[in-house]
């Protein structure tokens, strides 16, 4: 090796370590904030996502990143002038890359919201990605008091691909997707699922699938007494706490035989709650199949909480789901804790 040689790739090797620990510590930042990914695919329905997220991120620690996942090269065969402009400002630009225009109007729905993003201080981002002629952009909006809400335009060559792509990027707490056109069975879904459910049974992190339920109040957060799923009710009923719902807590029995011990479990959630000083509205035990149960007693609520059981596809589909089942059934918004 000669020594110019040596010397760029000692310079490298410099160079990626500190990429590396630049990207270490932004990561480290981001644990200690809550962040949420509401992902949009640019149909009215899917704001519900961004209306979600506004209520959720209700304090100054909580940002708000918005996503649209773009195809590779999708309409763009343009010409480079015009993709070297949007590359500059994707949110000024005379020509809009296709998303540009949902993330503009996720600003105003966020608005329409109570956070006014557009007033605050803006940066642009650009990435070269899958080597497409405009990659991923994004500009954040950042308060004074130091919130931030993100519009993401993400290449991917699959959407699901895009948005678990996205998380590596965060970490987020929590991201929220709007409800698909129709939910495939577990063993449907085993071999084609849809880009919800696929992001749903993968996602590192808690996902919520959110439904225009706003007009209705509360969490309806359902517990079966063991220890995952009281960490699901502890950090679900915190969410609530700030947004100001009221929380019902619930559990299934198999049987009147097995009652008591699911009267037990709800105590015990009750008690955990008093504990951190959260208020709990109301305790309540359903009697038959579990994700029935909860699907028809937590329809007249905002959000349906149920805490995922970690199991993989394949385990889904030998054991079934419950969490799985009540997010696919319910008439209102699910939140799977994990």
């Amino acid at each position: 090796m000669t020594l110019s040689l040596f010397k760029r790739t000692q310079l490298s090797d410099r160079q990626e370590a500190a990429v590396q620990k630049t990207l270490s510590h932004l990561r480290n930042q981001r644990r200690n904030r809550f962040r949420i990914l509401a992902c949009i695919d640019g149909s009215d329905e899917s704001f519900v996502t961004v209306r979600a997220a506004a209520a959720l991120a209700a304090t100054n620690d909580s940002d708000i990143i918005v996503l649209y996942v773009r195809p590779i090269d999708q309409g763009l065969h343009s010409g480079g002038l015009q993709v070297r402009l949007a590359r500059q400002n994707m949110m000024d630009a005379g020509f809009e890359l296709p998303g540009v225009s949902y993330l503009k109007r996720a600003l105003e729905v966020l608005k329409e919201a109570g956070v006014d993003a557009e007033s605050w201080p803006r940066e642009i981002e650009h990435q070269d990605a899958w080597g497409d002629p405009a990659g991923d952009n994004k500009a954040e909006y950042r308060s004074p008091e130091g919130r931030s809400v993100v519009l993401k335009l993400k290449t991917a060559p699959d959407v699901a691909v895009g948005i678990l792509d996205q998380y590596e990027l965060g970490p987020y707490n929590l991201m929220i997707l709007g409800e698909p056109s129709r939910w495939r069975s577990e063993f449907k879904a085993f071999f084609d699922a849809g880009i919800v459910q696929t992001v749903t049974t993968m996602a590192p992190c808690s996902v919520l699938v959110a439904r225009p339920s706003r007009e209705r109040k509360g969490f309806f957060i359902c517990t079966d007494g063991t220890s995952r799923s009281m960490q699901a009710v502890r950090r679900a009923a915190v969410l609530a706490h700030v947004m100001g719902e009221p929380i019902t807590l619930y559990t299934v029995a198999s049987d009147e035989s097995a009652r008591p011990a699911a009267e037990e479990a709800v105590a015990n959630a009750k008690a955990l709650l008093k504990a951190m000083k959260i208020p709990v509205v109301e305790t309540k035990v359903g009697i038959g199949n579990a994700s029935q149960e909860i699907v028809e007693a937590g329809s007249s609520y905002n959000v349906i909480v149920v805490s995922d059981e970690g199991r993989s596809r394949v385990q889904r589909l030998i054991k079934g789901s419950i969490a799985s089942d009540v997010v696919r059934g319910a008439r209102t918004s699910v939140l799977d804790v994990r």
